[in-house]
């Protein structure tokens, strides 16, 4: 049984996801396939660029050439453009002709001296304060037809659960290093509280109260000023340690 375009770029982007270690390696890698895809479809050649927007903070993290993505940081620079339109609107967007078009003139002046002369915004809406667009370039105008901004939307369809898959990865990695990192600091803190309840015959409330006033005393951070008692105690470093 001979597997749909779809299903191929579904398998093809699970190996990116197995080969990459972040992020950012992730959506370059997306957004080299995107390019490669468009141009198939279009007859010409499309760079591609990827933004990711995340609470309301967008930001270049991927092209698929360093030319592609000096052109979609042009638009986070500048605050507007087709990318950052379709993440409002959730819909593609397309500039058709920066010599032309009247809505983003200090954005297109700058893309038509990279040479380039329309754009295409595609979103993929992530959930959770969490979104993507591919922004589609090209050094000529009547590249983006209907019919390949509907192969550009299908794209963003079907590569969306495997963006998402792998935001939603690094978001759980990022907050199991805080968390710990958090457990690392209360280990650090709680065993010097049990220094100075030793020496001071006090209760852990007082303790903490004293802790607290050498930080502010030394302008030290709370953990530091722990670490440092605990290491000058034991010779050792304070260390979190894990029932398995």
């Amino acid at each position: 049984m001979t597997n749909s375009p779809e299903h191929e770029l579904l398998l093809e982007l699970q190996d990116l996801i197995i080969g990459t270690g972040s992020v950012a390696d992730f959506l370059g890698g997306l957004s080299v396939i995107a390019a490669s895809s468009l141009s198939r479809a279009a007859g010409t050649t499309i760079e591609c660029g990827v933004t990711l927007k995340i609470k309301k903070k967008t930001a270049t993290v991927g092209g698929s050439s360093d030319y592609a993505i000096h052109l979609d940081k042009i638009e986070q620079q500048v605050g507007e453009g087709p990318c950052i339109e379709a993440l409002k609107v959730n819909a593609p967007v397309l500039l058709t002709d920066v010599r032309t078009d009247p809505r983003w003139p200090t954005y297109q002046e700058r893309l038509l001296e990279e040479g380039c002369l329309s754009a295409l915004g595609v979103p993929m809406d992530l959930g959770e304060d969490t979104s993507a667009a591919l922004n589609f370039f090209a050094s000529t105008t009547g590249v983006f037809t209907e019919a390949t901004i509907g192969e550009a939307a299908k794209f963003a369809r079907v590569a969306r659960s495997a963006v998402l898959l792998t935001v939603r990865v690094a978001t759980a990695e990022g907050a199991a290093d805080d968390l710990s990192a958090a457990m690392e600091s209360r280990t650090a803190i709680n065993l010097a509280c049990g220094i100075v309840m030793g020496q001071n015959r006090c209760s852990q409330a007082e303790a903490m109260a004293i802790l607290i006033k050498v930080s502010s005393h030394r302008n030290q951070k709370l953990r530091d000023v722990a670490e440092e008692m605990v290491t000058k105690i034991s010779g050792q470093e304070p260390s979190t340690y894990f029932d398995m």
